[in-house]
């Protein structure tokens, strides 16, 4: 299964947070899953950093690249086509980074890992 994970999914999933369900920790933990993140969760991340909204353990520069070669999980690049998406997609959701990760979702056919059930009306595949 091809695993996109929603940002919230991703630093609760390296912190070991509790609030991460333990199905969506079951599924990213299962070597047999493809595990991506999208670049536009590193945008939201650096932004919420930069403006002390979100602290990290290590700095954004080391915490980050470490974590996704210890975990394995692949960064989603954003393409016209995903963008395309989003010019036709109904707003069900006002947050640009979410409307984004859905409709790459939809686009590469990948399970979504969120506790946002909001991403269920755009018809992905949501895992929680």
């Amino acid at each position: 299964m091809n695993l996109l994970l929603d940002t919230h999914a991703f630093l609760w999933f390296i912190a070991g947070d509790s609030s991460l369900s333990q199905s969506a920790r079951s599924a990213i933990e299962d070597l047999n899953n493809n595990r991506y993140l999208s670049v536009a969760s590193l945008w939201e991340i650096a932004i919420k950093v930069s403006i002390d909204k979100l602290t990290l353990s290590e700095p954004f520069e080391t915490l980050i690249p470490e974590q996704l070669a210890e975990n394995i999980i692949e960064l989603l690049d954003i393409s016209f086509e995903h963008t395309a998406l989003i010019a036709s997609m109904p707003f069900h959701h006002r947050d640009p980074f979410d409307r984004l990760i859905a409709a790459q979702a939809r686009i590469e056919q990948m399970t979504l890992v969120s506790v946002d059930d909001v991403f269920d009306a755009y018809g992905v595949t949501r895992l929680w």
